[in-house]
C-alpha cells in the first residue's frame, strides 16, 4: 500500500533536493554519465567486465523501500556467494532522495545501486550522479523492456538505470455501480463524462471517481492527450503547460471538477478505500500496480471491479505511465561493474522477477508481459477476469514522447499550492496550470536552470 508524507513535509524534502541538483548542475552538466564509472576503469562497451565483476565478487551497499528487496537480495547471494549486498531502507521517494542528494553533494555516503522514481531520475541524470551503463554493454537489454520504461532511465545514447516496475494506466470500474445504473463501460472521455452525470444522478453520494488534485495523476492525464509541456536540453528548460495535450485534458477535465462531479476524496485515505469498497468511487485511472492495493484496502468490492482501457479522446488506443520506476549505479560506486552486475541480475533476471511479482508489483520486461502464466492469472476480487490482458495492452499502447522536468520531485510538491487551488474552489484548471507553470519557471531559473515559457 502506497503511505506518503504530508504535503509540508514533501515541500520541505523536495525544496533541499531539488536545490542541491541545482547547485550541482550549475557545476557543469553533460548528456553523458561519468566516463570512469565512478572510481574505475570504464567499462569497454561489453558486458564481459560485468560477468568477470560477478564471478570475482566483492561488497556493494542498496538502496532500497521496495517490499521485495530483502526477498531478491538473498536470492542473488545465493545465486552469487562471493558478493554481499548490504540491503538499506533509506526512505521512500522523497526521504530517500534527500539523503541521496546530500550524500552526492558531500562527495561521500552514497550507496553503489539505488532506487529511483521515473520522475526523479531526470534530476540525477542531469548532475552525472548515476553511471552510465552503456560502457558495460547494457544497450543490449533495451528491447527487453517496453519502450515507455526504457525511455525513462535514459536519455539518447546514455543509459542511467534499468526499469523495474512500470504503471501503464487503465480504467478501474465497480461492474456493479455500471450494471446498476445501466451505464456501458465507457470508452471515450465524452462517454466517460456521461456516465458520471448519470452515476451522480442516481445517488447524490455517488462519484464516477475522486480527484482533489494530484500532481502524477494530472501530468499522466496531460501525457495521454499527447502533451509535452517539459522539455530539457541541459540546464536550459522549456515549460508549456498550456500546449495542445494540456489543454485537451483540461477541456475534457474541467467539466467533471467544476460540475462537482468527482468525490473531494483524498486518495490513499480511509475515506477512499471505504469508497471503493461499497461503490460510492465508481471507477479510477490509474496505474498497472494498482490491483493489489484493491485487494488489501477495499476487501468490500471483492467481486464487483473489472478493468478495462483507458478512456481517450479519439476511441483509438493511448495510455500513459502512472508511477513506476527502476534502480541505478551511482557514481560514487568503488565497483560499479559489480554494482552494475547486480543491477541486472535484479532487474532483468528471471528469479528476480518472479519475486518483484510475487510481492505485488507490475512488470517493465515484455517477456513478463507476454507470458501465458502472467496473462491468464484471473483474480477472484475481479470476478475472474484476465485483468493482465487489458493491463498488458495498455503496456504497449503508451504514447510517446513524454519528459520530467530536472526538479520534477520539487514541481509535483507545490502543484496543491497552485493547480490544487482550481480543485478547491471549483475553477478552470488553465488558471491553476498556468499559476503552476509560473511558479516552476520562477523557481528553475532561480536556481540555476535557464527556463523558457
Amino acid at each position: 500500500m502506497k503511505h506518503l508524507p504530508s504535503s509540508a513535509a514533501r515541500r520541505a524534502l523536495a525544496v533541499l533536493a531539488a536545490g542541491t541538483v541545482a547547485a550541482i548542475a550549475l557545476a557543469g552538466c553533460s548528456t553523458g554519465g561519468s566516463s570512469d564509472g565512478g572510481g574505475s576503469a570504464a567499462g569497454d562497451g561489453t558486458f564481459d567486465s560485468v560477468k568477470a565483476a560477478l564471478e570475482k565478487g566483492g561488497e556493494i551497499t542498496y538502496w532500497s523501500w521496495t517490499p521485495s528487496a530483502e526477498a531478491q537480495v538473498e536470492a542473488f547471494e545465493k545465486a552469487y556467494p562471493n558478493v554481499k549486498v548490504n540491503l538499506v531502507n533509506a526512505g521512500t521517494n522523497n526521504d530517500e532522495y534527500t539523503k541521496l542528494q546530500n550524500a552526492i553533494k558531500a562527495g561521500s555516503g552514497a550507496p553503489d545501486v539505488v532506487q529511483v522514481e521515473y520522475q526523479a531520475f531526470p534530476q540525477f541524470s542531469l548532475t552525472d550522479s548515476f553511471v552510465d551503463l552503456a560502457q558495460y554493454g547494457f544497450a543490449d537489454f533495451e528491447d527487453d523492456y517496453t519502450a515507455s520504461t526504457w525511455g525513462s532511465v535514459t536519455n539518447g545514447d546514455a543509459i542511467y538505470g534499468l526499469p523495474q516496475d512500470s504503471g501503464p494506466m487503465a480504467l478501474f470500474y465497480n461492474k456493479a455501480v455500471f450494471d446498476a445504473a445501466g451505464i456501458a463501460v465507457p470508452t471515450t472521455w465524452d462517454e466517460y463524462y456521461e456516465a458520471a452525470k448519470a452515476i451522480h444522478a442516481a445517488n447524490p453520494d455517488a462519484y464516477i471517481t475522486n480527484d482533489t488534485g494530484d500532481a502524477g495523476f494530472a501530468t499522466s492525464m496531460i501525457w495521454q492527450a499527447g502533451g509535452q509541456p517539459f522539455q530539457t536540453d541541459g540546464t536550459d528548460v522549456t515549460i508549456d503547460l498550456q500546449d495542445a495535450g494540456s489543454k485537451k485534458w483540461t477541456e475534457n477535465w474541467n467539466r467533471l471538477v467544476t460540475e462537482g462531479l468527482v468525490a473531494p476524496t483524498s486518495s490513499w485515505s480511509d475515506e477512499w478505500f471505504r469508497g471503493l469498497g461499497d461503490g460510492s468511487i465508481a471507477t479510477l485511472i490509474i496505474g498497472a500496480w494498482m490491483p493489489g492495493n484493491l485487494i488489501s484496502g477495499s476487501p468490500d468490492g471483492s467481486g464487483n471491479w473489472r478493468v478495462a482501457p483507458m478512456p481517450t479522446y479519439d476511441g483509438a488506443p493511448a495510455s500513459a505511465e502512472n508511477g513506476g520506476g527502476g534502480q541505478a549505479v551511482t557514481t560514487q560506486s568503488k565497483n560499479p561493474a559489480l554494482a552494475a552486475g547486480f543491477l541486472w541480475w535484479l532487474n532483468n533476471s528471471e528469479d528476480s522477477i518472479k519475486i518483484f511479482l510475487e510481492s505485488g508489483g507490475f512488470p517493465s520486461t515484455n517477456a513478463e508481459l507476454s507470458s501465458d502464466e502472467f496473462l491468464s492469472e484471473a483474480p477472484e476480487y475481479f470476478g475472474g477476469q484476465k485483468i493482465n490482458e487489458v493491463l498488458a495492452d495498455a503496456a504497449k499502447n503508451v504514447v510517446k514522447g513524454w519528459n520530467y522536468l530536472p526538479y520534477q520531485v520539487y514541481a509535483n510538491s507545490i502543484f496543491g499550492d497552485t493547480v490544487g487551488q482550481s480543485y478547491q474552489n471549483g475553477t478552470d484548471l488553465n488558471e491553476g496550470l498556468t499559476a503552476w507553470q509560473d511558479a516552476l519557471a520562477e523557481y528553475g531559473n532561480s536556481q540555476g536552470f535557464s527556463v523558457n515559457k
